[in-house]
């Protein structure tokens, strides 16, 4: 007799366990077959009776419920929150393109970086782009351990127990597999789904969602996976992540080897030859896109040879070897009724649209951007116009222009401000720059409560429960002026019982815990984070993370800044030696550690937070942590090719040489750099020593 047909109420501790594993396995094999390959091998009545009979059993035996077991797949007792997940490997956006020829220049520059001639064949893959939340599926000898969502590109949440709901994520992967295999792909809602959705929650007199985007990161992003479960959630795989052996030598045997593992992928996909055939896709997708029952807002390139991938490798932000081709923004007409002005963290005064509420692509829009005073001037944009609206990229709202002939009589040009409609304080606009800015610095309350908006937000210190209503809350109650009263506010929380946060409506024991321990887990923070949150004008992620890996620990950073002040110092000349460092991002940075404020903050913050020094998360090689110079003319590689290796290996590219130059690698027609190299007593390397010593 097998475990099978004992009853299971007769069934022993022993046989118990070995028929959970059984069924566990089972389950999962009819579920790839009904869900992943349309191909059910039993009835629905078949199947709800091994299901039935697998809770029968964990009711007996809870202690012997599997992590695997089909019952998580139907939910689990609500969380408390979402623990964070750090990526193996960072989940980066594409770059956009919009017209052909920035499809053109794409493939050109792949040529360029690679040296490839005209005759050597370029294949790509093309799919649509779709319009959901990414995720990526972590599995571990076949079986699905970890699901996480985008995040910021480095750490997500942790929605196991959600995409465990989902009918197009396997719990098992058939065949050999890599001991770890990193699937990424994009959860979505079909349109279909959406509005019954929707229906369903206006008879039941709930708020709508805007889109089926909005709805399917909503029910994934659900505390109590009971309520992902009763949603209808799709899954399109198409790129991988960590794996612990390679799977595929092509982009496009990547993707048959994903449905052969019981992956869906987009059928539209397709291998191309050249950049027209992608533009030819292109165009058939656009044509097809209205008719999709999923939301699509363009076509994603990606070169197929996957050693190709590899030698382009990435730039801060996105890979070299894929794009995204967006579709033309979506527009609608609707009336002008007035313009504000906004005022950033770094004073820059913004117009601000307000719009007669309409409808562009499935999102309500009541605002739109007006970019600055010269924009408001050359599109001649005036109240109580009839203007075009369109969501640029399908997502930031700005005004086309206006349609003249519907302008109403007696409409004037719009007067920008020269004063702060915050502080009064004069806003000046400075010589070749297009923006104007208040002059009240952190005198100015708009600007100081921005710059704590920056601080909090996602790809800063990202604090769980101080998003940006309630930095607006804290700020109105003066109970937050500066990043430092964040990290005291606790302290001040316990020490003033006439003032405690729980008083104030809205705030219960249970949201001022997860306030105080969202906090409380930010106190120690990656040097680019802190870098980045610091708000310093025109240091963006990308900078941020150069500086950390130029200077390594929050102390040296602070010492160079303070040496950089000298404009003839060795640091000054450090400073403009990085790449990505222009003259104007060093003079910002400079003015911000020349303000006796800021340096103020920083000590305090310092004080409250321990800020790790910046580690790269590159393998040892003999050149990590060496400073490089590239100059002359290469024959093996593009000088960008170079660089981009340099830097995988966790050397420091300059454009510079000096003394704390490590290696110059000279190639043909080397110049005063060379010279240089030689006064200053620095090793010179040719291109082909350059490539023995890293291993070629």
């Amino acid at each position: 007799m097998t475990t099978a047909t004992i009853p299971v109420e007769d069934l022993t501790l022993e046989q118990a366990q070995a028929e959970l594993e059984r069924l566990a396995a089972e389950i999962g094999r009819h579920d790839i077959a009904y869900h992943a390959k349309d191909a059910p091998l039993i009835s629905d009545a078949e199947y709800d009776a091994l299901k039935r009979r697998n809770l029968a059993i964990e009711a007996r035996y809870p202690e012997l419920i599997r992590e695997d077991s089909p019952s998580r797949r139907v939910g689990a007792p609500p969380a408390e929150g979402f623990r964070k997940h750090r990526h193996a490997v960072p989940m980066l956006s594409l770059g956009n393109a919009f017209e052909d020829e920035d499809v053109r220049d794409f493939a050109r520059s792949i040529r360029d970086f690679l040296k490839l001639d005209a005759e050597t064949e370029l294949c790509f893959v093309g799919e649509p782009k779709i319009d959901g939340l990414s995720a990526s599926l972590r599995y571990e000898n076949g079986r699905f351990v970890i699901g996480a969502t985008r995040g910021d590109g480095t750490e997500g949440e942790d929605v196991t127990a959600n995409l465990r709901t989902l009918k197009d994520v396997p719990e098992r992967l058939e065949g050999p597999v890599p001991a770890v295999l990193e699937v990424r792909g994009e959860v979505y809602m079909s349109k279909a789904d959406f509005l019954a959705l929707n229906e369903a929650r206006a008879a039941a007199g709930l708020p709508l969602f805007a889109n089926p985007r909005n709805a399917a990161a909503g029910s994934l992003r659900q505390l109590d996976p009971k309520i992902t479960a009763e949603r209808p959630l799709r899954f399109f795989a198409y790129a991988w992540g960590e794996v612990s052996e390679s799977i595929a030598d092509t982009q496009w045997g990547f993707i048959e080897r994903l449905q052969a593992l019981g992956f869906h992928t987009n059928p539209l996909a397709r291998r191309c030859t050249d950049e027209e055939s992608l533009l030819a896709l292109y165009r058939e997708v656009g044509e097809k896109r209205a008719s999709l029952d999923y939301d699509i807002d363009g076509v994603v390139y990606k070169v197929d040879r996957i050693d190709w991938q590899q030698r382009l490798g990435f730039r801060s932000r996105t890979p070299r070897w894929a794009i995204a081709h967006k579709f033309p923004a979506e527009q609608a007409m609707t009336t002008l009724k007035d313009i504000i002005v906004q005022v950033g963290r770094t004073g820059a005064l913004t117009p601000v649209a307000i719009l007669e509420p309409v409808n562009v692509g499935g999102v309500v829009v009541g605002r739109a951007t007006l970019h600055n005073e010269d924009e408001i001037a050359r599109k001649d944009v005036r109240i109580g116009d009839t203007v075009i609206v369109q969501r640029a990229g399908d997502v930031i709202p700005q005004i086309v222009g206006p349609v003249i002939e519907k302008r109403p009589e007696g409409a004037t040009p719009y007067v920008f401000p020269t004063t702060c409609p915050e502080c009064g304080s004069h806003a000046e606009r400075a010589e070749g720059e297009v923006a104007r800015r208040c002059m009240g610095g952190l005198t100015c309350p708009a600007q100081a409560r921005e710059r704590l908006k920056h601080f909090v937000s996602r790809d800063a210190f990202d604090i769980d429960g101080l998003g940006e209503k309630n930095v607006d809350f804290f700020w109105e109650k003066e109970m937050i002026r500066s990043p430092v009263d964040i990290f005291t506010l606790q302290e001040r929380d316990q020490a003033d019982p006439f003032r405690k946060i729980k008083n104030f409506d809205g705030w219960g024991d249970k949201k001022v815990k997860k306030l105080f321990d969202g906090i409380e887990a930010r106190r120690y923070i990656g040097l680019d984070r802190f870098i980045f949150a610091l708000g310093i004008p025109q240091i963006g992620q990308a900078t941020a993370r150069l500086l950390a890996q130029r200077y390594h620990s929050l102390d040296n950073w602070k010492s160079q800044m303070a040496a950089a002040q000298d404009r003839d110092s060795e640091a000054y000349a450090e400073l403009l030696a990085i790449n990505g460092i222009g003259k104007s991002m060093a003079e910002d940075m400079l003015r911000f550690f020349a303000e006796p404020h800021n340096l103020d903050i920083l000590t305090k913050l310092e004080e409250q937070l321990q800020v790790e020094d910046f580690a790269l998360t590159v393998s040892e090689s003999p050149v990590t942590g060496k400073t490089v110079v590239f100059t002359g003319t290469l024959e093996t590689m593009t000088r960008d090719e170079a660089k981009a290796r340099a830097q995988s290996l966790g050397a420091k590219v300059s454009g510079s040489v000096s003394g704390k130059t490590d290696y110059l690698i000279a190639g043909a027609d080397a110049g005063s750099k060379a010279r240089k190299a030689q006064e200053l007593g620095v090793t010179v390397l040719s291109e082909q020593e350059w490539l023995e010593l890293i291993g070629g």
